[in-house]
């Protein structure tokens, strides 16, 4: 049953349309991911769907008694307020003045399944608990539709987990934004992406989508370099003299009028964040040492008798609940703070660049250029070279008119990628990052990734985002209450394969792997597995002319773009061709194999 729906609904904030003609249907029951990059329009259009602002042109239907709900992107500032006030704000006036009683233990229902103390100050919790109370707030009006902007932001592991399981048996219809991948794989029952003012559904899972969507992008890229082509030999004919042709050839004249036209209304797509690391020398082998640490804030050490070793090259993760002493940690190893108990020794040679997830060394009435070269003038140092600070923004996605302009004026992914642009501004050998996901879109992240990933100094990295941490650190130092820390071979997934096991078991997953044993001898191979050998090869040509067949088409770009439903198709029997043909090359290296 349709809940809420946007047909050929405009938006648009200055020149460029965030939303151009574009259709959605929402389901009872759904829980549909809403992808894009940033600045693309996902926040606006969820303020749509709730009223607080109203399309250009177009329609916005939501079905008559509908209860629409939304969690923003941006966690309540500090205030006074109870929490208790804060999660009863959401109860709408209509509900208060059928029986305060019911509110009252609607609101006491939805506190007590978050976990919240009722009487704390907003003021004084940390960014993942202010954000439980203002998801309160969206919950306790039991709304049919909930929309929720990058929900797993400034939570922890383990509550982004919990809220995986509440909004898993959700019985209202879910629209929400996320950059976490794990996150999406978890919930979403559809995705749709807003691309250049455009929605799209696709089908199938994230990883599914990721797949198509590159095929459409080569598609696209292919289609528009033709059609570049083309214009460029029409204008060079053109120049060659159009007065000799007036007469006999206005229809080409025409035509080229209208490729112009065509072009000039084309969207290019955001371009990719250009960016790289600059390695300073190495550091000394060992990079820090920690013997017996304590220390503690108050009677309770955040850590307990800790101890350990990150050598030149160790890339660390660091989980655990918000406020267990995670940001304590990298402080004591840096030496920003000395531990109550316990040595730490620090290596030679350390040139640090230090994210940190507040952003606070953000200065957001200055600009976004005195940020970057912070009041040097107008170029930065780019691997030993001067480089003028506008072109080095723009591999960061910010447009050269736009230097002048206040950092309290910038999205939370935009402050983020200046953030970025800083810490990168300069050469290191030590890498911390402290929550550095954060409203990143999804490209702006894989690149991230790939950035950290190929660090060649040494990387200190806390992370709520598990696909982020299983992708690039090594091995990973994990709070587990009482101020006690356990390090595990490899990231999140590891962890949490290892944390199941007695300690005797752990202790044998993170030793090196025992020599391989000698394979048996391989058996004799039977009539059958001779058949089946003679009959592989025409078996996998008949699956290689069909990749081939198959390929061809999605290279068309025209076919492509005419049929998206045919094409989606397509491309899902492509990798269902790819396992199948994998899977016979295989089973022929087998079989011949046992024919030696």
């Amino acid at each position: 049953m349709p809940i809420a729906r946007l047909d050929q609904a405009s938006l648009s904030f200055g020149l460029r349309p965030l939303l151009d003609h574009a259709d959605l249907l929402i389901r009872k029951g759904e829980r549909v991911c809403l992808l894009g990059r940033n600045g693309e329009g996902k926040s606006s259009l969820l303020k749509l769907l709730t009223r607080e602002i109203a399309p250009d042109s177009g329609e916005v239907w939501v079905r008559p008694g509908t209860r629409v709900a939304m969690l923003e992107q941006e966690v309540a500032a500090d205030s006074e307020r109870s929490v208790r006030a804060v999660v009863a704000s959401g109860v709408t006036a209509s509900e208060e003045h059928e029986g305060t009683w019911q509110s009252d233990l609607q609101v006491e229902q939805v506190m007590a399944r978050l976990q919240l103390d009722a009487d704390s100050a907003m003021s004084a919790l940390s960014g993942g608990w202010r954000r439980r109370a203002m998801l309160g707030r969206a919950l306790v009006s039991a709304p049919d539709l909930l929309l929720l902007d990058e929900p797993t932001n400034h939570l922890d592991i383990e509550a982004i987990t919990w809220l995986e399981e509440m909004m898993s048996g959700f019985r209202g219809a879910l629209l929400f934004i996320s950059h976490d991948r794990a996150f999406v794989r978890r919930l979403a029952t559809r995705i749709v992406e807003l691309d250049r003012g455009k929605l799209r559904g696709w089908r199938g899972s994230y990883d599914d989508y990721v797949v198509q969507k590159m095929a459409m992008l080569d598609a696209e890229a292919t289609e528009q370099a033709l059609f570049d082509k083309k214009l460029a030999q029409e204008e060079l004919w053109i120049r060659k003299g159009v007065e000799a042709r007036r007469t006999r050839n206005e229809g080409r004249v025409r035509a080229l009028k209208a490729l112009r036209v065509e072009r000039s209304e084309r969207r290019d797509r955001i371009g990719h964040m250009a960016v790289h690391t600059q390695d300073a020398a190495q550091s000394g082998k060992l990079v820090f040492e920690a013997q017996g640490v304590t220390h503690a804030f108050g009677a309770e050490p955040l850590i307990r008798n800790f101890s350990t070793r990150i050598m030149r090259g160790d890339r660390i993760g660091i989980i655990g609940p918000n406020g267990c002493g995670k940001s304590t940690l990298i402080r004591l190893l840096v030496g920003e703070l000395e531990p109550n108990e316990g040595k730490i020794q620090r290596g030679t040679l350390q040139q640090a660049a230090y994210f940190d997830q507040q952003r606070d060394q953000l200065d957001l009435n200055a600009s976004i250029l005195d940020n970057v070269t912070r009041g040097s003038g107008d170029t930065v140092t780019i691997d030993g070279r001067a480089r003028h600070v506008s072109g080095y923004l723009r591999d960061f996605l910010f447009a050269p008119e736009r230097l002048r302009a206040p950092v309290s004026m910038l999205s939370g992914g935009e402050r983020n990628r200046l953030l970025l642009a800083r810490l990168f501004a300069k050469p290191s050998n030590l890498l911390i990052m402290d929550e550095p996901t954060n409203d990143l879109d999804a490209e702006s992240l894989e690149l991230l990734e790939e950035l950290v990933a190929n660090y060649s100094g040494t990387l200190l990295l806390v992370s709520h985002d598990r696909a982020f941490l299983d992708n690039v650190v090594t091995s990973t130092l994990v709070f587990e209450g009482n101020g006690r820390l356990e390090e595990y071979v490899g990231g999140y997934s590891d962890w949490l394969r290892q944390r199941k096991l007695p300690s005797q078991a752990r202790a044998m997953a993170a030793a090196p792997a025992p020599p391989a044993p000698m394979p048996p001898k391989a058996r004799r191979m039977s009539y059958k597995d001779q058949r089946e050998l003679s009959m592989l090869p025409a078996r996998i040509e008949v699956l290689e002319t069909e990749q081939t067949e198959l390929q061809g088409r999605i290279a068309d770009a025209v076919w492509f773009r005419a049929d998206p439903g045919r094409a989606n198709d397509v491309l899902q029997r492509l990798q269902a061709l790819a396992a199948e043909l994998s899977a016979a090359y295989e089973r022929w290296d087998l079989l011949e194999s046992m024919r030696q």
